[in-house]
């Protein structure tokens, strides 16, 4: 059987090779957690430029709805005017022809 001595050498050898490992471990953890910072950088980023891009089609689309329903008021306004006016016609076409004639 081993000696006290030799069995305690054994042991700081243990305890060596996990601090190396240990060592290791932290490094690729602090690699990771600066991979993971990039990949949210990133992602930000990337989102707000679609945020953007959302924002400035949103806007273009409103603009474009806008201008429309300006077109469609003026058009149904000018055909409420026609229909008023062919009805007022209608209903004087006795008044309108004596005037005529």
């Amino acid at each position: 059987m081993a000696t006290t001595t030799e069995r305690l050498g054994i042991v700081e050898t243990k305890v060596e090779n996990l601090n190396e490992k240990l060592d290791g471990l932290k490094e690729d953890v602090k690699e990771m957690h600066d991979c993971l910072d990039k990949t949210r950088e990133g992602l930000t980023d990337k989102l707000d430029e679609m945020y953007n891009a959302s924002c400035n089609q949103h806007k273009s689309l409103a603009e474009e709805i806008s201008a429309l329903k300006t077109q469609r008021d003026k058009w149904v306004w000018t055909a409420a005017g026609a229909i008023a006016v062919m009805g007022w016609v209608s209903g004087h076409t006795e008044t309108i022809m004596k005037v005529i004639s």
